[in-house]
């Protein structure tokens, strides 16, 4: 399979930003809130999937972001051979011996040329013991690094030479085994190593304490040793943790590696060491970090390429950028909401992926922010919820999106065409007619008249003349039932009809604020819901159609209410489920309907006819069972019925509701 590819390059202003705000924020996540209700899964998901700003720019989410992250990784390790670490150590222990052969020559020209035959003889002497020596050197890396250390050099530069790449190798490969952890291993001086060898034995100590119940002393500890940890852990756990992830990391490299190489890899490390303590300490950290931290990749491996060779001074360097890759990947993978991509280093994700991906997570790590000043979200306890302000938002943008599908004759519907005696204005107006309740707008009717005459004194005509028009002092009191059982998630049907009872509570909020609007769901059992906790609200998970309970809790909440009373319910199945008469807090169920259940429910219509309550039913579903129950409700309850779909029920109910509305009384 072909890898994406990705080209990153710096940021040099020519480059399009993101045009992204609260508003195209909220916008992109409203039907996964009407849908689901949770905002911080909302949120989660648009992380996840990334958005496109207003002139199509694509922000990535994370999980682009990851993907990319992987194929940096593919490419770090693609370019580079592993077997050249020993071949370059190899080269340079070659070329510290061509050295000291040089000086060994050196040492018997300078003898001759004193004139003196017993200095001459002594210097060619021991000339031939050095050249002996290391022409018996072993051709095994590790046996020559320890050889060398033994060796007596007659070239002090050629000493000095290899001291410095005992020192450096020494250095490497503690390096390696707590990259990123290593600030305490440079330049290490045999006061370092010893300190660093006092440290490796105070973090086993505590290890053994944690295991022995006991709670070890990581203050004193950092106190001591925090030299060595510029990334300043927390507490034990963090750090244990960052040395854990960084041996690990190591660990894999070598299991990259040969069994030839690894061998040779160990023997290198003890020869280097010169320290049977300070390997101890190390192997037993490594030992005990395995069972702390099992979840850690330790038999792992790094997928090496074949390309440059690698030198073991390039190792510390690329486990770094490996673990910060490995950090940032699981940074990105936990990540619940944008703030936790707060702790992201942005210049290490510039280095990494480049300027386009660190703009890019710091425009995902601000998405919560925008939603914060925009006044849509706020925190409570941990979480983000949405305020006031954002609910009304998503109802009416439900409600927009409902209008939008109405053509335009239908819309009209939704304004009330009679003209009342009141005095509630409308701010509309109108050219009189006569018969109409004399309300003049006197601004207009001058407005008219100065435009159709320029000049002074102003003439009015009756044709001038117009009128403020009044609205009908009525109210409605109107209970929507959701049905929100099993079956309105399996068919699809939920979304549209909880995008239904925003829009309606939106409508009548905005239009028709003295009214009353209440809202049951209905699965398996029936609930209240505040209007305000509407976007929570999620289907039922278990089975069961409840209109009985649901008719009965509408009621008695319509009972409280004055003005015309009605009951809109929005359905998918008859009814399958009804409260106990001897036992009402035990809701029963079955399938196909029993004739209690049907019996209970139009008990319940009939209550709700003699309260004067009208009932109107949208039906998704066209089933046989369903039209006979309808037939049956609607010849009680003389209210109406509406087999249709989830793409036009928004459509009925809002124009059946409006129509009832602008009506001022019960449709007949």
């Amino acid at each position: 399979m072909t890898r994406p590819s990705f080209r990153y390059s710096r940021w040099d202003g020519t480059q399009k930003g993101f045009d992204i705000d609260a508003d195209l924020l909220f916008d992109e996540m409203a039907d996964d809130l009407m849908y689901h209700g949770d905002l911080n899964a909302a949120l989660r998901r648009l992380l996840q999937d990334g958005i496109r700003d207003r002139d199509g720019e694509r922000l990535p989410g994370l999980r682009e972001m990851l993907e990319r992250l992987r194929e940096r990784r593919r490419d770090m390790l693609d370019r580079r051979d592993l077997g050249g670490v020993f071949d370059n150590i190899s080269e340079r222990l070659d070329e510290i011996v061509d050295q000291e052969r040089a000086g060994i020559d050196r040492s018997v020209e300078n003898a001759a040329a004193t004139g003196d035959e017993v200095r001459r003889d002594a210097a060619t002497q021991r000339a031939r013991a050095q050249r002996e020596a290391l022409d018996a050197l072993s051709p095994d890396l590790a046996s020559r690094v320890r050889e060398l250390r033994d060796y007596d050099f007659v070239d002090p530069d050629a000493r000095a030479a290899f001291d410095e790449l005992v020192q450096e190798l020494r250095e490497q490969m503690l390096q390696s085994t707590f990259n990123r952890l290593s600030q305490g291993m440079q330049n290490m001086s045999p006061e370092q190593m010893a300190r660093t060898k006092d440290m490796l034995a105070a973090l086993n100590q505590m290890l053994e304490a944690r295991a022995a119940g006991e709670e070890p002393d990581f203050d004193g500890f950092m106190n001591e040793f925090g030299d060595f940890f510029p990334g300043n852990p927390r507490n034990l756990d963090d750090l244990l943790e960052q040395i854990a992830r960084s041996m690990a990391q190591m660990q894999q490299l070598i299991n990259a590696m040969t069994p030839e190489q690894r061998a040779e890899l160990a023997e290198l490390m003890e020869s280097l060491m010169d320290d049977l303590d300070l390997q101890w300490q190390l192997d037993e950290l490594g030992r005990n970090l395995a069972q702390a931290f099992p979840d850690l990749p330790w038999n792992g491996r790094l997928d090496f390429g074949e390309g440059d060779p690698m030198t073991m001074g390039e190792l510390p360097g690329l486990l770094d950028a490996l673990g910060d890759l490995d950090d940032l990947e699981s940074l990105m993978q936990q990540a619940t909401e944008p703030s936790r991509l707060d702790e992201a280093d942005l210049d290490r994700v510039r280095d990494l992926l480049g300027d386009d991906a660190a703009r890019a997570l710091e425009r995902l790590r601000d998405l919560a922010r925008m939603l914060e000043e925009a006044g849509l979200v706020e925190r409570r306890e941990g979480r983000l919820e949405m305020t006031p302000r954002a609910l009304r938002a998503l109802g009416n943008r439900a409600l927009s999106d409902l209008f939008r599908r109405l053509t335009k004759d239908r819309a009209g519907g939704h304004r009330v065409e009679a003209t009342g005696s009141g005095h509630e204005r409308s701010d509309e107006h109108k050219p009189y007619e006569f018969g109409d309740p004399f309300h003049l707008d006197v601004g207009r009717t001058l407005h008219n008249a100065v435009m159709r005459g320029p000049g002074t004194p102003v003439e009015l005509t009756p044709a001038d003349f117009e009128i403020e028009r009044t609205e009908h002092v009525t109210r409605a009191s109107t209970v929507l039932l959701l049905d929100v059982s099993y079956s309105m998630f399996l068919r699809d049907r939920f979304l549209a009809a909880k995008k239904v009872a925003l829009a309606l509570q939106a409508l009548i909020r905005g239009q028709f604020p003295r009214d009353h609007f209440g809202l049951v769901s209905f699965g398996f059992v029936a609930r209240e819901v505040a209007p305000e906790r509407l976007p929570e609200v999620s289907w039922d998970l278990e089975w069961g159609t409840n209109m009985h309970h649901a008719l009965m809790l509408a009621r008695r909440q319509l009972e409280r209410q004055s003005g015309t009373k009605q009951i809109i319910m929005v359905t998918d199945g008859e009814p399958t489920a009804h409260l106990d008469r001897d036992d009402p807090a035990r809701p029963f169920f079955d399938y196909p309907p029993r004739p209690e259940t049907i019996e209970a429910t139009l008990q319940e219509v009939a209550r709700c006819t003699r309260a004067g309550i009208r009932i109107n039913t949208f039906m998704l579903e066209e089933s046989e069972y369903l039209r006979q129950f309808v037939q049956q409700m609607t010849q009680v309850n003389r209210g109406r019925a509406f087999f249709t779909t989830p793409e036009t029920l928004g459509d009925y109910v809002l124009v059946d509701f409006l129509e009832h509305r602008a009506t001022g009384r019960r449709a007949s």
